[in-house]
């Protein structure tokens, strides 16, 4: 994958809806723009990212499951915007 993460989350072995809510905490950390990767192992957070990412400002950029982990390339929005 060509994208460069600026912050990578591991939230491998946590069940729904943890690694969306981790992704969350670790977004309101990064200034807008930013890149996060997140890599998580529930077979539920590939809808809940999705989901996540067309109701908000956050764009999902990227996503993909490589032997049994899911990988979430979010791009944080900017604070305020109603994209």
């Amino acid at each position: 994958m060509a994208l460069q993460p600026d912050r990578v989350l591991d939230a491998r072995g946590l069940h729904c809806p943890l690694p969306l809510l981790k992704a969350k905490q670790a977004l309101s950390t990064l200034d807008d723009g930013a890149l996060l990767e997140v890599q998580a192992t529930d077979a539920g957070s590939w809808q809940d990212f999705e989901t996540f990412a067309a109701q908000g400002t956050h764009r999902l950029e990227a996503r993909e499951e490589r032997d049994g982990v899911y990988h979430y390339w979010l791009r944080k929005g900017q604070q305020g915007s109603t994209a």
